[in-house]
C-alpha cells in the first residue's frame, strides 16, 4: 500500500511539472517579439530636411501600434540619391524585421533606368507605405505674355520655360508637358533650385513653368491674377486638388495620342506615386511582416501621428499610402524598353522627339 501510494505522489509530481512547463512555455510564447527590442529606421538622406521630419512623424506614432512597443532609433546615411541606404539594407542588414528604411522614390526609377549603382531589386524589396503621395502640379505661363488659352500658346514659338536642373523631376515634367502640348520650338531654361524660378519668372527670365499647388498658393497667382493655367498633372491619376477646380485644367494625359505616350505618363506618374517609401529587407520573415504593416495602417490613421505631422511640417496635410497599394505601383511602372528609351529622351539634353 505503501508504494502504491509513493506511486501516485510521483505521478502527480511529474503532472505538476509538466503543467507548469506548459504554463511557462505558453506565457513566454505569447510575449510579442518586438517587447524590449529596438528598431533602427535608416533614412536614406541627411538630418533635418523635410524628409527626417516626416519621419519623425512616423516614428513618434508607429512604436505605439507595434505589439510590444519597442524602441525606434535613427540612422541616417544619405548618397547616391537613397542608392547607398538602401545597397546597404538590402545586401547589409538582417531580415529581422528589426532595420526599417525610408528612402526617395528615385530608387525606383533608378533601378528601372538602369542607373549605375544600383546593388538592389525593387521587386523583392519589402513595401510598408509612405505618408505623403498625393501631388498635383499646373503648368502656367506669366499674364504679361498674353498666352490666355492653348490655342495661343500653341501658336508662339519659342516659349521659355523654367525648370530645375537636367534630370530631375520638374526638367521631365516640363519637356514631356512641352512636346504633349504641341508647342512651338520651346525653349527649356533649367538649372533653377527652389524659389530661383519663382524669382526668375516675376523678373521675366521665363515665360512659363510647372508649379505645384504650394507655390500657387504661396505666390497668390490666382488672387492677384499673374498667370494663366494651361493643364495639370495629376498624381495618381485622378487626384485633383479641390482648392482649384475652377480653373478646370486638363489633366496631361488628355493630350496623349497613343498607347506608347500613355505608358510614358504611367512611367512618369508611377515614379512620383510611390512617396518616400518605407521598406523592409527582402526574406523577412512574414508574420513580422504583417505585424509592421498592420501598425503602419494604424499609423497613417492615428490623430496623434496627424497633428505631429501637421506640426512637424508646417502644416502639411499627410495623403499616406498604404503597403499593398504601394507595392502595386512599383510592380505596374511599365518596363518595356522602348518607354525606358522614351523615357530617357525627356530626361536628356537632346531636342524632343517628333510625334
Amino acid at each position: 500500500m505503501k508504494l502504491r501510494i509513493l506511486d501516485i505522489k510521483s505521478v502527480a509530481q511529474v503532472l505538476l511539472g509538466a503543467l507548469l512547463d506548459f504554463y511557462v512555455d505558453s506565457a513566454l510564447s505569447q510575449t510579442p517579439f518586438y517587447q524590449g527590442k529596438t528598431i533602427t529606421l535608416i533614412v536614406g538622406s541627411g538630418p533635418g530636411g523635410m524628409g527626417d521630419f516626416r519621419a519623425r512623424a512616423l516614428a513618434s506614432v508607429l512604436a505605439k501600434h507595434i505589439p510590444g512597443n519597442p524602441t525606434i532609433v535613427f540612422q541616417y546615411m544619405p548618397g547616391g540619391g537613397g542608392r547607398k541606404a538602401t545597397n546597404h539594407v538590402y545586401n547589409n542588414a538582417r531580415a529581422d524585421g528589426l532595420t526599417l528604411l525610408r528612402v526617395a522614390s528615385s530608387i525606383v526609377p533608378y533601378a528601372v533606368l538602369g542607373e549605375q549603382g544600383v546593388q538592389y531589386d525593387i521587386d523583392k524589396l519589402i513595401y510598408l507605405g509612405t505618408t505623403e503621395h498625393f501631388l498635383y502640379y499646373m503648368f502656367y505661363t506669366r499674364r504679361e505674355v498674353g498666352l490666355q488659352n492653348l490655342e495661343k500658346l500653341r501658336s508662339v514659338s519659342g516659349v521659355r520655360i523654367g525648370s530645375s536642373p537636367v534630370g530631375h523631376t520638374g526638367y521631365i515634367q516640363s519637356r514631356v508637358m512641352a512636346y504633349l502640348l504641341d508647342m512651338k520650338e520651346p525653349r527649356l531654361v533649367p538649372g533653377y533650385e527652389g524659389q530661383d524660378l519663382d524669382v526668375a519668372i516675376t523678373r521675366g527670365e521665363v515665360d512659363a513653368r510647372i508649379g505645384t499647388t504650394g507655390t500657387v498658393l504661396q505666390q497668390d497667382l490666382l488672387a492677384k491674377g499673374l498667370a494663366d493655367f494651361h493643364a495639370a498633372i495629376e498624381i495618381p491619376r485622378g487626384n485633383k486638388d479641390a482648392r482649384f477646380t475652377q480653373l478646370r485644367l486638363p489633366d496631361i494625359e488628355n493630350f496623349t495620342k497613343s498607347d506608347k505616350e500613355r505608358k510614358l505618363l504611367a512611367m512618369m506618374r508611377g515614379f512620383r506615386a510611390i512617396g518616400t517609401a518605407l521598406i523592409l529587407a527582402p526574406g523577412t520573415p512574414k508574420d513580422r511582416v504583417e505585424i509592421l504593416k498592420e501598425a503602419v495602417r494604424k499609423t497613417h490613421t492615428d490623430p496623434a501621428f496627424i497633428e505631429e505631422y501637421r506640426k512637424l511640417t508646417g502644416g502639411d496635410e499627410p495623403s499616406p499610402l498604404m503597403p499593398d497599394e504601394q507595392a502595386k505601383i512599383v510592380k505596374e511602372i511599365p518596363r518595356d524598353p522602348e518607354t525606358i528609351e522614351l523615357f530617357k529622351k525627356f530626361a536628356g539634353t537632346g531636342p524632343l522627339p517628333l510625334r
